[in-house]
């Protein structure tokens, strides 16, 4: 099988790569390296989901799934102290850098972890839950995302995705509104929909 950014194990050669960004008004040093998504800048339906994302009004800890090298889960630990931030991927060297990036960045309030989907992912009382998945792994995937995210949000807890139209944000939509009864697309920029979805 041919090496993507979600392997579980990329097989790439390393090329450790790190760059300065800002986001939400936070500046951040990123450490990232071959076989992860976006290696090279934050991805921008990353940075507009990142932008548009709003607190939820339910208490809980938020998710970040599929969280790469960790811009969304450690951005919005930054913007919500008092929120603990999980953060997950199938890519064992996107963890790792990760957690690295939350050290160097000295964020304490995340938890990150290797996990396939849902599988490592105890808790069923998210506030929200952020995704920009990942479209490679195919429809069937990006689509489980949808509808596992359901069961793990407390009542009115939220759904974000970022996807692009030409990527399929119009069936995403479909699908997701086949479990929710209020979504939106709360930002739409550059061929990018930004979905929210709240379960009630």
């Amino acid at each position: 099988m041919a090496d993507h950014y979600f392997s579980d194990r990329p097989s790439s050669t390393h090329k450790p790569f790190s760059f300065s960004y800002q986001l939400r008004g936070f500046s951040f040093i990123f450490h990232s390296d071959s076989g992860v998504f976006s290696k090279k800048e934050i991805d921008f339906g990353s940075r507009l989901m990142i932008e548009s994302f709003e607190e939820p009004n339910v208490e809980g800890s938020i998710l970040d799934i599929g969280c790469g090298y960790g811009p969304v889960g450690l951005t919005l630990a930054k913007a919500f102290p008092e929120r603990m931030i999980t953060m997950t991927d199938i890519n064992e060297r996107a963890v790792q850098l990760a957690k690295q990036n939350a050290v160097g960045n000295k964020i304490e309030n995340v938890q990150v972890f290797a996990s396939n989907l849902f599988e490592q992912i105890s808790s069923d009382e998210f506030s929200a839950i952020l995704t920009n998945p990942p479209i490679r792994a195919g429809k069937n995937i990006v689509h489980k995302i949808f509808s596992e995210s359901y069961d793990r949000l407390r009542e009115n807890g939220e759904l974000w995705v970022v996807i692009q139209k030409k990527q399929g944000a119009p069936s995403a939509l479909e699908k997701i509104r086949e479990q929710f009864a209020e979504v939106e697309v709360v930002a739409k920029k550059k061929g990018y929909y930004v979905i929210r979805a709240i379960k009630s």
